[in-house]
């Protein structure tokens, strides 16, 4: 493998790649630089990289993904942390989903949670936070199914 395919290439092992961690400081640089709040929202949006990278191998490896899904299906929303966990925010600054890791609170397994605002309704019952065990291709079609829903 090229040093190139290494900085392209993302996996549980590696988290994100150089090219990964240089756009997001260069989107925080933007961010910072567009002043009326830009610094609040790069500041926003680096403390919720720091506290995945805070996180034990598997909880960072399953957060990293879901930042980076969360991202591809819903770009309005805005990382953050939320009582310290990875969180995204919609125009009104209301948390949509947020990734609870299962190393916070000694569970066997994170969740990927939505709070009300997320348009997830179906009927009179509906689950507000799904468990995240690994991230297979399947897990991580659902869980962009269900970003582009709760913004929809």
């Amino acid at each position: 493998m090229t040093s190139e395919q290494t900085d392209a290439t993302t996996s549980a092992e590696t988290g994100f790649s150089e090219a990964e961690r240089a756009a997001m400081r260069a989107r925080a640089d933007e961010l910072r630089a567009s002043g009326r709040g830009g610094a609040k929202k790069a500041e926003e949006a680096q403390a919720c990289l720091g506290a995945i990278a805070a996180m034990p191998d598997g909880d960072r490896a399953l957060a990293e993904r879901v930042h980076t899904l969360v991202s591809e299906a819903a770009p309005g929303l805005r990382p953050k942390t939320w009582y310290g966990m990875p969180a995204y925010v919609n125009e009104d600054a209301k948390v949509v989903c947020f990734f609870k890791p299962g190393s916070k609170f000694g569970t066997r397994y994170s969740t990927l949670g939505f709070n009300d605002v997320a348009r997830l309704d179906d009927g009179d019952l509906w689950p507000t936070e799904y468990a995240v065990h690994a991230m297979s291709d399947a897990v991580a079609a659902r869980v962009q199914e269900l970003v582009r829903r709760a913004v929809g």
